[in-house]
Formats: structure tokens, sequence, C-alpha cells
């Protein structure tokens, strides 16, 4: 009903609105401003001066537009990657600033392209489902479009009408149309890349107003020969009703989760949002009676937020997978969505916190009504909260949790699959403290860009090892991976959200429960943050609880970052031999450096990094090893990074408990080689009672001890429990509680 009724407002517009340049993303009106108040916002002022100096040194050397050839890092890839930034610069100086220049070098770059763009066949690579032109994928062609479409507006009146006739008949439509009707499976489905190409077809419409293609851009392809049913390793397609779901509100649609987290994980929705908000604000200035800020109850303010609140300490993007370790905040496509996000909502305070760290605005309307305020008020760090995110349309298909305490904090995924940029990881965390990684998530194995890697392509053992369960700090089975590497049956289920409570300013609790992922094997892992005086640090406390019907083999890996210092248990590196520890699903790509049986009721592991030192303490049971491994072997490229990681290897049927603490302490300073605090407080922990419904346990520090009572089968927070462990009786209210004894 929705889609109706926006199709009738869009057929019912005036054109009037459609007449006035520029109209996508810079207006007359923004223009004015722009130009009468360019020193009250001196942040702006800076980014303009900058540009001009980058884009009229382009201009002394002259334009390059090279028949492509090559992968992404290669010359013809990155010059057609500038050229197309280089003409959205140009084309907003020329309203910036009025200079002719600019507008004509605009138009000289596209009119070589009108006149190659007919003679080029596909791209010479044929190594994407959907092969560009211009680049080696169709996802690179709709980036050029969309920064060509802006550059386009912005000179549109600079141009004679038999100029824009041939750009229009020789480039712009057969481009739209190449990334449309010619390339289905790319236009015409629920993914990052097909609103690249939504968006770009789109934004090219309204510059050209052309309703027709503006049609296909926001409601899709109608007749595109695709199985509606199909899925694949590239993301699947949604059938609703019996008919396709496809276009840009159908993306809006069945992308984000009513928290506004995107399934692909927060990399992916910093690369989605920047087509997803320039295709939106141009609608909203040329259609702004389609109110497309509003839709889904303003799904793109809440994605905007959440995707910033996805970031670890240090500011960059938790890398839940795909992807690549260390984008952060700063990216342009988080700079044009804070300030875009602001313009449109200027009681967002937070935002223009997060643009004074950005420390560069927008080169737009946005980014300068930002920067004026910038140069008005003081800002303070913005706030990050302990938060449980769905996953899902409805929000109902698990998610993600971040636990934070005093600059601590911990990533819980429990997601749905993610489509095909999904890893084999549910009920793994990654774990921060102010310094740094403390427990990693491995991410994507590819050098996005870097020519000498595959092209910047993703890597053979970014499927072999950076998508399966052991790469990630959650419990395998039988040394194989979840559903056993199948994408299709991983998105058929996901986990259970059990408890998330952010109540306690003490304790941050969150628990997840998985059926499917394993054959005969039910799993619920119960993550706990707590603070204590007696500790400089929050404590990281985990449960993972598993109950199988047969004997399996269990591996719980932790992914440390540093560099191994201590265990109590005996255990000696293979100095003549490696061999892998496995030959599937990962773990044909970790050497076995040791293996060492346990002793006693506990492990502990010492490691250093951040400059600090860390330390976990686990329980173990008869039989249990540790494997002490390091990623790298059947790598003959070397593509993957050499991380160590420390395996608890357990043999169990029936109910099964791990346990463990993760320890901050000490500090190591390398300039005055002045340590302190190098080994942990803890010195025991210990599994009193566990079963079906509730586990006892507790830990010390000699000092005192704290007794952790949880209910894993009842998560009514009123409902009071009582458990008889001989002749102790433990009793408490809710899903958990944290007892301190001075001992």
């Amino acid at each position: 009903m929705i889609r109706i009724l926006i199709l009738l407002v869009f057929f019912s517009c005036s054109k009037a609105s459609l007449t006035q340049r520029p109209s996508l993303t810079l207006t007359k009106e923004g223009i004015e401003k722009i130009k009468a108040g360019l020193d009250t916002a001196p942040l702006f002022k800076k980014q303009l001066e900058l540009v001009q100096k980058e884009v009229d040194t382009h201009i002394a050397n002259g334009i390059d537009v090279p028949i492509p050839r090559d992968m992404a890092g290669g010359y013809t890839h990155q010059q057609h990657k500038v050229n197309y930034k280089l003409m959205y610069k140009a084309g907003n100086l020329y309203q910036f600033t009025g200079d002719e220049k600019y507008a004509a070098f605009v138009k000289e770059m596209m009119m070589e392209y009108a006149d190659m763009y007919p003679k080029i066949p596909i791209h010479p690579t044929q190594r994407s489902y959907a092969t560009g032109k211009i680049f080696w994928q169709c996802l690179n062609d709709a980036n050029w479009l969309v920064f060509t479409s802006q550059a386009y507006d912005c000179i549109y009146d600079y141009l004679s009408e038999s100029e824009r006739e041939h750009l229009e008949k020789d480039l712009f439509v057969p481009f739209a149309d190449f990334l449309s009707i010619d390339n289905p499976k790319f236009f015409n489905r629920i993914h990052n890349h097909s609103t690249w190409a939504n968006a770009a077809v789109g934004l090219m419409a309204l510059a050209m107003n052309n309703d027709t293609l503006l049609q296909k851009a926001l409601y899709g392809l109608e007749n595109d020969g695709i199985d509606p049913n199909e899925v694949d390793n590239d993301g699947g397609y949604i059938k609703k009703d019996g008919t396709r779901q496809a276009g840009f509100l159908a993306q809006l649609d069945y992308s984000f989760s009513p928290e506004g987290y995107f399934s692909e994980g927060p990399y992916y929705q910093r690369y989605a949002i920047f087509p997803f908000l320039v295709f939106s604000h141009a609608i909203h200035n040329k259609r702004p009676d389609l109110k497309i800020f509003e839709y889904r109850e303003s799904i793109l303010k809440k994605a905007t937020n959440t995707m910033l609140e996805l970031t670890d300490p240090n500011g960059q993007f938790f890398p839940i997978n795909d992807s690549q370790k260390g984008m952060s905040y700063k990216a342009f496509e988080i700079i044009t969505a804070v300030d875009l996000m602001y313009m449109l909502d200027n009681s967002q305070d937070d935002l223009l916190s997060w643009a004074e760290l950005q420390d560069e605005v927008a080169f737009n309307e946005a980014g300068f009504i930002t920067a004026q305020k910038l140069a008005e008020i003081k800002t303070t760090p913005p706030i990050k909260k302990s938060k449980v995110y769905g996953d899902g349309i409805d929000g109902n298909k698990g998610g993600i949790a971040v636990l934070r305490l005093d600059e601590t904090e911990l990533l819980f995924k429990f997601s749905s699959h993610g489509m095909g940029h999904g890893h084999f990881d549910r009920l793994s965390y990654s774990f921060y403290d102010k310094s740094g990684e403390v427990l990693q998530d491995y991410g994507a194995v590819r050098w996005v860009n870097v020519d000498q890697k595959a092209g910047g392509r993703y890597l053979p053992e970014n499927n072999s090892f950076g998508k399966q369960t052991i790469a990630h700090n959650t419990i395998v089975i039988n040394q194989a991976s979840q559903y056993k590497a199948s994408v299709k049956k991983a998105e058929e289920t996901y986990p259970e959200l059990y408890c998330f409570d952010n109540t306690n300013p003490q304790t941050q609790i969150v628990s997840a429960i998985e059926k499917e992922a394993y054959s005969g094997v039910n799993q619920q892992r119960v993550l706990i943050l707590h603070t204590d005086e007696e500790f400089d640090d929050p404590l990281m406390i985990d449960f993972f609880i598993c109950n199988s019907e047969n004997e399996v083999t269990y591996n719980l890996p932790l992914w440390f970052k540093g560099h191994h210092m201590q265990g109590n248990f005996d255990c000696s590196k293979n100095l003549t031999e490696l061999k892998p520890i496995g030959d599937s699903y990962g773990y044909q790509h970790i050497w076995q450096e040791s293996i060492c049986p346990t002793e006693g009721d506990n492990y502990q592991f010492n490691w250093f990094g951040n400059e600090r030192f860390y330390t976990v303490t686990g329980v173990n049971e008869d039989g249990d090893n540790i494997i002490m491994g390091r990623a790298g072997a059947n790598d003959p490229n070397f593509n993957l990074r050499p991380d160590p990681v420390m395996i608890h290897e357990r043999k169990s049927r029936g109910h099964s408990i791990f346990y463990n603490i993760i320890e901050s302490h000490g500090r190591y300073n390398r300039t005055t080689e002045v340590l302190k605090d190098p080994y942990a407080q803890i010195k025991s922990v210990n599994i009193i009672h566990s079963e079906e419904n509730y586990v006892i346990a507790n830990f010390s520090n000699g000092n005192s001890t704290w007794e952790i009572c949880l209910s894993t089968n009842n998560n009514n927070p009123e409902r009071n429990h009582e458990v008889s462990v001989g002749k102790s009786l433990y009793a408490w209210q809710g899903i958990y509680n944290i007892k301190k004894i001075k001992n």
C-alpha cells in the first residue's frame, strides 16, 4: 500500500521542481548560503581550498580516460576512479565559485567517456558475476554513475541542449540500461551491490528528468528472467505474495532491522550507506512529497546512528563478517552520513560530536551547515552505550550485542548469517579495551584495491579460512564449521536472544542460544562484563554451555592479539616440524605449534599486547588439551596474517560447560623498561553446580571470592530461584546474581 501511494505521489509532482539546477545533492538556495557564509564555516572553507588545489592540478595535467583493462588497484581502474571523483568535485566547485573552467573540465571528460563508451565491450577481466564495462565489476561502474550524475546535475545549465542530448543518448542512458536491463542479477535483488545499482540509475534518472529510469530505480525490473527463489553466495532474492521485491524502496524495506542494523555487518553498512543517503538526498530535494527520510519510521536515521555505535574504542568498525579491519568513522561515507543527518535534524548533538572527531566535512551543503555549527559551539565526545541490535527486517532473527564498561567493550554476535558476506561464527565474540583489540575477529582475507593481492578481490583463503568457524572465538565441534559451511542452511535459521541487561552499572550481561548449527547439539553462551574495585579493569566472564546427544570433540579457540608470555601447563613448542591441525574447515590453515595436556582444576594463559598484559583463567576437565597454533599453513601466497591462537580442546558427551575469565592487567613501558602487575590477580575459577537449568560458579583472587548464579532455562527477571548444593543454598531473583564474599 505504501508503494502505491508513493507511486501516485511521484506522478502527481509538478514538473517545476525538476527544472532548478543544481537539484540533487546541491540546491540553488544552498549554494547561495555557502557563498554568503563561507567565512563562518572554516572547516568547510579549508576543505574547499584543498579540493580546489587538487582539481586545479589535475586540470593542468590534462584528462586521462584510458581503455579499461585492469583489476582493482591497477592503473586503469584507479584512473577511472580518480576521474569520477574529480568530475564530482569539479562540478561542485563550479557551483561554489562560478568559475567556468571547472564546468569545462567536467564537460570535456564526460565527452571523452561518451566517445569511448559505445565502442568498448564488457571489461576484459571477466572475473565477476556481473562484469562491468569501465571497471571489472558492475559495482564499480555503479560507483562511477553515482558520482557522475551529481557532476552532470551541477553543469547541466552550462551545457547546450545538443551536448546534453549527446551525453544522455550515447553515455548516460546506455550506462543506466547496462546496469539494470543488461545485468538483472546485479540490479534486482537485496544486496549492497544492488543498492549502488538502484541509486546510480535513480540519480542519473533525476539528473536527466527520466521517469522511466526512475521507475526502475525505485521499484526494480518487472521482467528480469531470474528465478525469484534463487539464493547464491552473493545474496538472496526475496519473493513476497508472489511478486519480486526489488528496487531502492525494497532495499530500504529488507536491508535493515528496525534498529537500523545491516545484516551484512557494519563494514558493508558503511559502504552501502553512501548510495542510500545520496539517492535519498536527491529524492528529498527533487521529490519532497515522497518523504523518503521518513520512510519506514526514519530507517536511514536509525541506520546512521547504529553504524556509528558499532565502532570499537578507537572508532574502528567491529569486523563482523567480511570486513577489512581498520575501517573507521573517518571514512568519507560516514562523513557524508553524519553531515547529511545533522542537516536534516540539527537536534542530534551526538552527530556534531562525531563530526568534530572526523575533522572533515562533506563537500556539499550538509558539510557547510555542519562546519558552520562546529564553529559556533563546543562539543563533547559521543557517548556509546551497551545495546542490543536485532537482525532481520522484523528484528527477530538474532542480532548483535555490545557490552560497554569503563572503556572496555565486548561484541557478541548471534545474528542471521549475513548472506554471501556472512561468516559461520554464531555465538562468537571479540573483546576490546581502551588500548585496542584483546581477542580478535580475523575479518576478511582481502586487500581492498591492492593489485598485488588478486587485484583487490577476496582471496581464496577468505572462504577456506576467514569464513570458517575455527577462525572465530566460538566453539567448533568435530573440527567442522557450523552448518558444514552451507550458506543456504545457515540462512534458514538464526540464534535466539536469551537475555540482555545493561541496567547494572557494575555488571552487563548478554546470552543467546543456538540449536541448529550442529546437529544434535544445543549451545548457549553467557557473556558478562563485571567491574570491581579490586580489579583495575572490568573482567570478561564467559560461560559456554553445550548439550550433545553423542560424544563430540569441542574446540574453543581464543584468537589473542599479542605475544605468548606464559601458561601454567607444560607446553613445549614443536622445534623441528610443523603440521596443520586438520585438513578442512579452516583447520588446514592453522599450524599446530604445540599440543599440551592440562593438569589440575584450572588452566591459565598469559599474553602481552597493546603494551598491557592479559590472562585467561579457565576450568579444566580430565583429558582436556590446550593446542597452541598459528594461522598460515597451506597458504602458498602468504595471504594470511600469522596470528596466534590458543584452543581449549575437550571430548565430551551430554552436558558440558566451558568457563573462563579474561583479566586485563598491568603495563610495560618500553621506553623506561618499567614493569607493572604482569601477573593476574585471579587465582582460581570453579564450577560448583551445572545442569540443564542452573549454573553456580565462583572465582577468587585470594582476598575475595565472587559467586555467580545463573538461570539458563528461565529468563523471567522476576522469577525467584533456589539451588541446593551439598549443605549450601543459593537463592537469587532474576537471570543472574553475582555476590562478593571476603575471604
